[in-house]
């Protein structure tokens, strides 16, 4: 990207000239063409509505996990410590990948035992565009929605699809 005020020359997706240390992120900002694109990256999460989030303390069994995501018709649950912070979150994927692989009769083993630890959040202010990006990178088909540090939703890929072809139809 070259500088508009020096005319230096930079890498692109520097953040600030090398010359004269104008901040350049501003003018890096991708310009809209439709109103998919114009979505993604003017709106927030919150308009997507999220789901609000199903917790369950890591103590809670796999086998109420399951009946639990079965009852809610959830395909990820959100995994809290004795703080009410997120621990980590249970998924689909986790069954089919953590859970099928224990024969040692995991029905009655804590959830914690097989949630995915730590897991990236988004906040209700964030992007759409950001979002996408995280979920795609992580191959993420469910994420966490955070306000004030504490889990208000969740939102899937489907939300996202759904939000898109609703641009689309109008």
């Amino acid at each position: 990207m070259i500088c508009p005020h020096c005319n230096h020359e930079n890498y692109p997706g520097v953040d600030s000239c090398i010359w004269c240390l104008l901040d350049l992120s501003s003018f890096d900002v991708p310009i809209p063409q439709d109103r998919i694109e114009k979505s993604l990256v003017e709106d927030p999460v919150s308009i997507l509505k999220p789901s609000p989030a199903v917790l369950l303390h890591a103590s809670t069994t796999v086998a109420q996990a399951i009946q639990v995501m079965l009852d809610q018709n959830v395909g990820a649950i959100l995994v809290v410590n004795d703080a009410s912070e997120i621990a980590g979150i249970f998924s689909e994927r986790d069954l089919l990948t953590r859970v099928s692989d224990d024969p040692t009769g995991y029905h009655d083993r804590p959830v914690s035992d097989y949630m995915t630890a730590n897991p990236e959040t988004v906040k209700v202010g964030d992007k759409l565009a950001f979002v996408l990006h995280k979920m795609d990178g992580g191959s993420y088909r469910h994420i966490p929605v955070l306000k004030d540090g504490k889990p208000v939703g969740m939102i899937s890929v489907r939300d996202m699809l759904r939000h898109i072809l609703g641009l689309c139809r109008k």
